[in-house]
């Protein structure tokens, strides 16, 4: 049996102590979204920039590569490596007017070229490559080449844009108003000092391009002749 006077020494409800309640709120689904979407975008990034070191490490080797791969591909005509200069002359051009203007790691360079389009360079390289997959009348060259393009220079400009991010705090509001690879059909009105310097075409011996493109079209035309 139950001892009544045990039972009845025990304290009332009310005079047992109160334990503090914690509330914890809950986290909206939206927020838990939110933070799904930034981790997985964090991951993205550490990944590209990751990739983009890589890319730079192996680009000039994978050059070489697809040099050797072109010269035993192409199967060039008259008529292909004269529509080619439609792409390899403006490209040239591209290249040796916006090495006049570009100061590497020294400043924010957005005057010239540089109002029209981010990686004046790169536009031209691409217009420089493309007119001798166009000479060449392959499209394994083709084909190979715009995939080098995707895995290699497309991280290549994300990691240079990622440095100018940090170095140069303009960089932001310049990348807003510019594009980053097809121009813009006026210049992009940012103020910034500087005009062609032909000291800084030579510093960057942008003349190799034209070399190398006479090269090219060289070993093309012997290529042809032999053919034939």
């Amino acid at each position: 049996m139950i001892c009544f006077q045990c039972f009845c020494a025990l304290p009332t409800p009310r005079a047992f102590p109160r334990r503090p309640v914690f509330f914890v709120p809950r986290t909206p689904a939206r927020t838990w979204g939110a933070l799904l979407t930034r981790s997985r975008k964090a991951t993205a990034i550490a990944k590209m920039n990751s990739w983009s070191r890589i890319a730079r490490r192996i680009r000039v080797p994978t050059g070489f590569l697809f040099a050797a791969f072109y010269l035993w591909k192409a199967r060039p005509s008259a008529p292909s490596l004269a529509w080619s200069l439609l792409l390899v002359a403006p490209g040239l051009v591209l290249r040796a007017y916006a090495s006049g203007y570009v100061k590497k790691n020294a400043e924010l360079t957005v005057t010239g070229p540089y109002a029209y389009t981010r990686n004046p360079l790169y536009l031209g390289s691409i217009l420089i490559s493309f007119g001798f997959a166009a000479a060449s009348r392959s499209v394994w060259i083709t084909l190979v080449l715009a995939l080098l393009f995707a895995v290699i220079y497309a991280p290549t400009i994300y990691g240079e844009e990622q440095y100018l991010r940090s170095a140069f705090p303009a960089f932001e509001g310049y990348a807003k108003r510019v594009p980053r690879l097809l121009p813009r059909l006026t210049p992009a009105q940012i103020d910034g000092e500087g005009g062609f310097s032909g000291a800084l075409y030579r510093q960057h011996r942008e003349y190799n391009s034209l070399l190398g493109a006479c090269a090219v079209y060289a070993v093309l035309v012997a290529a042809l002749l032999l053919r034939h």
